[in-house]
């Protein structure tokens, strides 16, 4: 009797390390770390602050090949945490991720706070991001994406509503409720015969031919 052994699997190591991102990325983390806590001639040699690049929200990075770069990095992402995070298959981000705006958004995001958890001298952040980022993440990932794109790409299911709300006679009713609610806020003019005076209470030198009741300001003769 023979007993038929199982294969022997090439040996794989039992947990993969977070991608790291490339030399553009890096450097602009680089300049976001002195935007926050660098001196004062650091901070000015960075230029506008409000203009550096922020990995985290794609559509602040304006260079493309630094906007490549990012791209590259994020899909190594996906697919580290589709590899290391994932076991039931409704968890898997799917490959068309980049045609997901959502998608592209939080992924953005998340790449971004595991990457500065990993860098911390405690394991706090890194607790903070399994107990929060990555559940929270994966949760609005099956509400929004459900069971489309299983097989493939599915076109946006809410494409037609999105269209109604920019088309021509629904941005005129928008714009109609909008001068309606402008309108109610809009201050009414004061009668003439209501014009508030002023009167004297504590005059002591002062009488009406020095001071004027209807604006208070006192006369050039006051002091003669």
């Amino acid at each position: 009797m023979s007993v038929t052994s199982e294969p022997q699997l090439p040996p794989t190591p039992m947990v993969r390390p977070f991608p790291e991102p490339g030399r553009g990325l890096t450097h602009c983390y680089r300049e976001l770390h002195l935007a926050a806590n660098g001196t004062a001639e650091q901070k000015k040699a960075l230029g506008d602050l409000r203009m550096l690049p922020r990995p985290w929200d794609p559509t602040s990075i304006r260079d493309p090949q630094l906007r490549r770069e990012l791209w590259l990095w994020l899909d190594q992402v996906v697919a580290w945490l589709n590899l290391e995070y994932v076991w039931d298959i409704v968890g898997i981000i799917p490959p068309c991720w980049p045609q997901h705006p959502h998608l592209v958004h939080e992924i953005a995001v998340l790449a971004d706070q595991r990457r500065r958890a990993g860098l911390g001298f405690t394991s706090d952040a890194l607790e903070e991001w399994h107990r929060y980022a990555l559940p929270a993440f994966t949760e609005r990932l099956r509400t929004r994406l459900k069971d489309h794109c299983e097989e493939g790409h599915s076109d946006w299911p809410a494409r037609g509503r999105y269209n109604r709300h920019g088309a021509e006679r629904a941005v005129q009713q928008r714009d109609t409720v909008y001068a309606h609610d402008e309108a109610l806020l809009k201050p009414t003019r004061r009668d003439p015969s209501e014009t508030m005076r002023l009167h004297l209470v504590d005059t002591g030198h002062l009488t009406p031919e020095v001071v004027d009741l209807e604006t208070g300001e006192i006369l050039d003769d006051a002091d003669e």
